[in-house]
């Protein structure tokens, strides 16, 4: 038993490695804000019975920064799926990311891309693999390429199977250099650790920590958000 728990925790300690490591910067600027989301995922048969294996991913997110002071970025996401079987899905979708960057002029992003997404369950809690290769449309005719892989883990605890650890991380890279999307390279990384609470089938909710490291587009200035994020996961 302590040997699991001692996997458990180093696996946690693992997907948060890469936040912990930027705290060496120097010129670092930080700051503090929330991120909240609601997200829902469901199969298309609620609509007819022969699309079971269609699936719908809708999401909504509002962010603050400026220590909650200031609004600046909301998310409205959306896509169609296919289960190609109970643990693999293939996803096209769209995102849209209206922002109001303190001291800079709106932008109004919006992105299309494919995913993959490839869920494990194993006897230590289930992980999660995602992937997705954002075409960013920031402004005019000026495309950014951006892959982004995300490793997720949820660990149910043993005194009460209704709540679960919770720990992702996903890394983000610019392939291109663009005017408004800045010179290729790294872009981000978040990395989280939470708890969740499953209520029945069709809600979950989380809340924690997530560190998100940026680094600007000519990769001279880093900022590290401190944030708390609230999510609610609903099923269909």
């Amino acid at each position: 038993m302590m040997k699991q728990k001692t996997k458990i925790w180093g696996l946690a300690s693992l997907l948060l490695g890469s936040a912990s490591m930027t705290c060496i910067a120097d010129d670092l600027l930080q700051d503090a804000g929330s991120w909240m989301q609601v997200v829902g995922e469901g199969s298309l048969k609620v609509v007819n019975p022969e699309l079971e294996k269609g699936r719908i991913w809708l999401e909504g997110q509002s962010r603050f920064d400026d220590n909650w002071n200031h609004w600046y970025q909301g998310m409205v996401r959306t896509a169609v799926g296919y289960s190609l079987s109970d643990r693999a899905t293939i996803w096209a979708g769209y995102t849209w990311l209206p922002t109001q960057n303190i001291g800079k002029s709106y932008v109004s992003q919006q992105d299309v891309w494919p995913a993959f997404r490839y869920v494990l369950p194993t006897d230590i809690g289930t992980f999660s693999f995602r992937t997705m290769f954002e075409s960013n449309f920031i402004q005019g005719d000026d495309i950014r390429f951006r892959p982004r892989q995300m490793l997720r883990f949820m660990h149910p605890l043993e005194i009460e199977p209704r709540l679960s650890l919770i720990t992702w991380d996903e890394f983000f890279i610019r392939v291109n250099s663009t005017q408004f999307g800045g010179q290729a390279g790294f872009d981000q990384n978040r990395a989280f650790a939470g708890l969740g609470w499953t209520f029945n089938k069709s809600f979950r909710a989380e809340a924690g920590y997530l560190n998100q490291y940026l680094d600007d587009a000519s990769h001279t200035n880093n900022t590290m958000h401190h944030l708390i994020m609230g999510s609610l996961f609903i099923n269909f």
